[in-house]
């Protein structure tokens, strides 16, 4: 099998790579980055990118409020091709025919003859490295307007299995996979396991939606991509992303990595 792996060197993408190489299969990374590069918006790179692949870890194009218009056209040639499983990274938030990426979801089930939509919730990992998240953490306050609500994340890794169990099954896989951590945690509960494992106290100050789109913006995200984001946190306030779902364990086999797990692993406590 020629897997093709789309944001190779993003954090999901990367980690898909290298357990489909782990497991044996043909895998072509497709970035900005590689060589031979890939740009969802530059169709010059799609034919050799797409050449004799019959799988697709598909990462739509980042920072694109309206991306269906750019990957269906691209699908399409690529089915024509060949491509015959396709499974796209999506999330939890996002239902089938809401704007962005669940009419991305639409395209992807209505086009690929085999197709699967991951559906994580929030990254774990977006507790680390340079999220803005992660860089509230490190100095002590995370902004958000989650309020109390809950998130059960998830490890990067865990997603990324779940990716390439489905993408090497011989069956047809689940059109439709929630994938979560193992328990769902509010931005305090965060903040208090963060002081526990890394001895670096961190506290949640919420703040309303508006206020939070400005915040993003302010870091220098797009205004329509910043206002998607901040509605997504004012969607946790409600309680609405709090369910979890066992996805990981029935799929590969193995137990969740907690918030916890994954901070304990990469913080290591001050002396």
């Amino acid at each position: 099998m020629t897997a093709l792996v789309t944001g190779a060197t993003g954090t999901t993408g990367r980690r898909v790579a290298a357990l489909l190489e782990s497991a044996g299969a043909d895998v072509r990374r497709a970035a900005r980055s590689t060589s031979p590069g890939f740009d969802w918006l530059d169709p010059a790179t799609h034919d050799a990118a797409f050449e004799g692949v019959e799988s697709l870890y598909l990462l739509p194009p980042l920072a694109t409020p309206d991306p269906a218009p750019v990957v269906a056209p691209v699908l399409e040639r690529a089915v024509r091709r060949g491509l015959r499983r396709v499974v796209l990274l999506s999330a939890a938030a996002v239902e089938r025919g809401t704007p962005g990426l669940g009419v991305v979801q639409d395209v992807v089930l209505g086009t690929v003859p085999e197709p699967s939509v991951l559906r994580p919730s929030w990254f774990t990992q977006n507790l680390l490295g340079d999220h803005l998240t992660a860089r509230g953490l490190r100095a002590g306050e995370v902004v958000t307007a989650t309020g109390d609500g809950r998130v059960p994340f998830v490890d990067a890794g865990d997603i990324a299995a779940v990716a390439v169990a489905l993408l090497l099954d011989p069956a047809p896989p689940e059109p439709d996979v929630l994938v979560t951590g193992p328990e769902a945690l509010s931005y305090d509960d965060v903040c208090a396991i963060w002081t526990e494992v890394t001895g670096r106290p961190a506290r949640h100050r919420p703040v309303s939606v508006s206020a939070m789109t400005a915040r993003l913006v302010a870091d220098g995200m797009p205004a329509d991509y910043a206002a998607v984001l901040a509605g997504l946190d004012g969607l946790i306030a409600t309680g609405a992303q709090a369910r979890t779902s066992d996805a990981v364990r029935r799929i590969t086999g193995r137990d969740p990595r907690s918030v916890r797990d994954v901070l304990q692993e990469a913080c290591p406590a001050r002396p």
